[in-house]
């Protein structure tokens, strides 16, 4: 497993998303991915699945300490007071004393940045969160919640046809680390013939080279998700080979800023 080191703490690379994961489905599949190896879960207060996501935790059997647990505040909970509340409420659905990684979810344009990252260092400080962040903040969103908290974490999406080469500067400009969701753009990867090609030279599918590339990248994890237990194993299956560098940018070279895949109507305008 590689690590990324930020303010003293090591985070790992490769993760477990949990998007649409629920229920008994849901506690079963961070069990088993905690069983191949995932040492990372994310999950959000939106994805209504804490409860399951806990459930997996406690059933793998793997102690609490070892694991890297992420989760996130929705943008409606922004106001201090509203924060506190679902965070605790996280938490005990989670049925667990802390998490590693709070965020804030999406931004919110009608509440002032300081007031929920105030809201996130008291947690900080009471030990409830090991590290706080955003998600989906813009590079001069990350820039200012930089300013105003430790803030080591910018979740956000990032696949081979989505440009972040400016966040990228940005996140290491301020020592935060990006965490990439949709990391194999919704499956589009899988297709496509330059990431296929470098898989047949590794004996890897595209969606395991797709992986290799984003750990492979200072300071960036990436959270893939799957309900196949198969496809779990497989993603996971990514430390035994190394990319060269003319591998790295010619997947690199694939993005633009034109390859969203997510723009939901709250979402920032988008600069960089």
């Amino acid at each position: 497993m590689i690590h990324i080191n930020i303010k003293e703490k090591e985070v790992p690379a490769l993760g477990f998303g949990t998007y649409k994961l629920k229920d008994k489905i849901g506690a079963e599949a961070v069990s088993d991915a905690i069983a191949i190896g995932y040492r990372h879960i994310d999950t959000a207060e939106a994805y209504d699945n804490e409860e399951a996501v806990g459930q997996g935790i406690r059933d793998s059997g793997v102690a609490r300490d070892e694991l890297f647990v992420t989760t996130k505040i929705w943008y409606d909970h922004l106001k201090h007071d509203a924060l506190i509340k679902a965070a605790e409420t996280s938490l005990k659905k989670l049925r667990t004393d802390y998490v590693d990684l709070l965020l804030i979810h999406w931004p919110n344009k009608d509440v002032a940045m300081k007031e929920p990252l105030e809201a996130l260092t008291e947690l900080m400080q009471q030990g409830k969160v090991k590290l706080i962040g955003v998600s989906n903040f813009t590079c001069e969103m990350v820039d200012k919640a930089a300013a105003l908290a430790p803030v080591a974490c910018n979740q956000v999406e990032y696949h081979p046809f989505l440009s972040q080469q400016e966040m990228l500067k940005t996140i290491r400009g301020n020592d935060m680390f990006l965490t990439a969701y949709c990391p194999i753009a919704k499956g589009k990867v899988l297709d496509h013939e330059t990431i296929k090609d470098i898989g047949a030279k590794y004996k890897k599918n595209a969606a395991q080279i797709t992986l290799r590339w984003h750990v492979q990248q200072q300071h960036v994890a990436a959270i893939p998700k799957s309900s196949s237990a198969e496809r779990r194993r497989e993603n996971f299956e990514i430390f035994d080979f190394e990319l060269t560098q003319q591998e790295m940018q010619a997947i690199t070279a694939l993005g633009s800023p034109e390859g969203r895949l997510v723009d939901p109507s709250w979402a920032p305008t988008w600069d960089c």
